[in-house]
């Protein structure tokens, strides 16, 4: 974003300035001594170190380098440092407090009236402050159009902040002191100028410190751009780190993720975006790798030699309920399929990585994404609900929401066979299921092995054989737990077997709350660790999948199947699995 730091190397004699001997300090020394200005402007968007050193007669700079683990920077222009930087750039250094050697942490959520902001957004920064996990000097800040005083937005996020439940000793102290932390700003979310006050009045915070700045763009994607613009002209960091974090929907199709993209590195590096998917923030979610690779009796069975099939499963007992205008240009394939159940398919089937960093983990799910066939119509089944009444409630059909246009043709119900075609994985269906206005709330992983060759107890199982097949489930929500389905034999003198589940419940094996996805994120996106975040390459691939069959449901108005509120979803959901003779896991629930 446009401001550059230093560090500096010291010297006492005019020794070569690639020497080994150099001892990398402070800079804010250098800048009380008048050396070296607080910041400086290279017309770019990302920080620098400038390696100083430090001569009986002045200053010597040498070629810059990156700070932390930010993306190669365009090539600088020539001889861009190859002199001492101006004396106006020197007078900067009046801005920046040397007594002051800590960092802080200014967090702005944009969009801070919205319902995600208030439910998911403060909760989550009130947590991480609760659990110390936060920097010892940190202020929040919301921003957004409305008009409201910093009292107010207090007394708005008060009401939807809680504490632990094995913490709740000092909760209504901790409250307030977090409350004093949080303040407000009106303005526009394309106005320069009202960044620009923003900005002022984050430096007054920030006391002098060196300044890093989260901001959290909790608003609609349409406004993304000039959001991204504004902050990055206006009220990005002089001195630390400046991250953007983006909620989806990350475009459309394709073309228009690839627009959106293209547009925010115009004001952004890559590393400084952060495409939150929550899903992926899931306790459960963050489980499935440990699961996988620190034990050895699941590793060698992660293949088409042992596993028959693999269902991603996700569904809500509600309809749209007032949010029918977000959701209908979206639709269900969009809103859940594209980004959290491809999500977690690619981190279920990757490779192992070469390590938990970041880029080695995102580099795997890439492979597993463009191992895969682009979905074909012929493998997809969409639905709608209709209105049902039971128990003499009628529940109303998704085009009885006022938010909804007439006659949307919108799926709430989608269910999709994958394929990757790679070594591992050649042959075995992944099925996917998602839908609102179903009988449970759920989302859950189901791994269905294969039959054991040559079964000496086939006959015990009469002719249902999908019975005995052994079955990983690891249950994301709600109720969080993994069980492992087992055939074993009824206790007794006669040969009769049952099916028991090996059940690692997580809220009878930990008295610790499982902490919300959006406190992980959070805390992720402060210390920079971006593996639970989508790259821009994993974007471009998942959207390769989706996008042809897309469009073509949209260009052929393919009417959903219409199913009843709080059902099962669509009979053609089960031609589709019988079809890869698959069996939904979760109809015998």
């Amino acid at each position: 974003m446009a401001t550059h730091s230093y560090s500096l190397l010291p010297s006492s004699s005019s020794s070569s300035i690639h020497g080994q001997n150099h001892q990398r300090l402070n800079f804010s020394s250098y800048i009380a001594k008048g050396v070296l200005p607080a910041k400086v402007s290279f017309h770019s968007r990302r920080n620098y170190h400038l390696n100083v050193v430090l001569m009986q007669d002045g200053a010597v700079a040498t070629p810059a380098t990156p700070v932390e683990n930010e993306a190669p920077f365009k090539k600088l222009r020539d001889g861009i440092l190859s002199s001492v930087p101006s004396t106006q750039e020197f007078k900067e250094a009046a801005s920046f407090d040397v007594s002051k050697d800590e960092s802080t942490v200014s967090i702005t959520v944009v969009g801070a009236s919205g319902d995600l902001a208030k439910k998911k957004i403060f909760p989550a920064l009130f947590a991480l402050y609760y659990e110390g996990c936060l920097p010892k000097h940190f202020t929040i800040f919301g921003y957004a159009r409305s008009k409201m005083t910093d009292a107010e937005l207090r007394n708005m996020v008060s009401k939807t902040l809680a504490c632990r439940i094995d913490k709740r000793e000092n909760c209504g102290e901790k409250i307030d002191q977090f409350l004093k932390r949080c303040f407000y700003h009106s303005g526009q979310y394309d106005s320069q100028e009202n960044f620009a006050e923003l900005d002022k009045k984050l430096k007054e915070h920030e006391g002098g410190r060196v300044s890093n700045r989260l901001f959290y763009l909790s608003i609609p994607p349409n406004i993304f751009i000039d959001a991204v613009k504004c902050t990055s002209s206006s009220a990005s960091s002089g001195i630390g780190w400046t991250r953007v974090i983006v909620e989806k929907p990350f475009g459309r199709d394709s073309d228009s993720s690839a627009a959106l993209t293209k547009a925010l590195k115009q004001y952004l590096e890559e590393d400084q975006i952060f495409r939150i998917d929550h899903y992926l923030g899931k306790e459960l979610v963050e489980n499935l790798s440990v699961l996988r690779f620190s034990n050895l009796i699941f590793e060698p069975l992660w293949s088409r030699q042992y596993i028959r099939n693999v269902q991603l499963i996700f569904s809500e007992d509600f309809g749209t309920e007032g949010r029918g205008g977000y959701f209908d240009n979206y639709g269900i394939l969009r809103d859940i399929m594209q980004n959290h159940l491809l999500q977690i398919l690619a981190l279920f089937a990757m490779e192992t990585p070469v390590s938990l960093d970041a880029e080695d983990i995102r580099n795997e799910k890439v492979k597993v994404l463009r191992s895969m066939r682009p979905l074909q119509l012929e493998d997809v089944v969409v639905g709608q609900y209709k209105s049902h009444t039971k128990g003499g409630v009628t529940y109303p059909a998704y085009i009885d929401d006022n938010t909804v246009p007439k006659g949307s043709l919108t799926p709430t119900f989608a269910a999709a066979a994958l394929f990757i075609d790679n070594a591992r994985w050649d042959g075995v269906p992944f099925l996917m299921k998602a839908g609102k206005a179903l009988h449970k709330k759920r989302a859950e992983i189901r791994v269905q092995f294969r039959h054991v060759p040559g079964n000496l107890y086939n006959q015990n199982f009469e002719t249902d054989l999908d019975q005995a097949t052994n079955e990983l489930i690891i249950r994301v929500q709600p109720d969080e737990a993994i069980d492992l389905k087992i055939n074993n034999k009824v206790p007794g003198l006669g040969m009769r077997l049952d099916h028991s589940n090996l059940n690692l419940h997580y809220a009878a094996r930990y008295s610790k709350e499982i902490p919300d996805a959006y406190e992980r994120l959070l805390l992720d996106a402060i210390e920079g660790e971006r593996r639970l975040f989508i790259r821009s390459d994993e974007l471009d691939a998942a959207w390769a999948l989706f996008t042809p069959v897309l469009k073509e449901l949209e260009e052929k108005n393919i009417i959903p199947e219409y199913y009843p509120y709080g059902s099962r979803g669509p009979v053609g959901a089960h031609y589709l699995a019988a079809r890869y003779n698959v069996r939904w896991g979760d109809l015998g629930i």
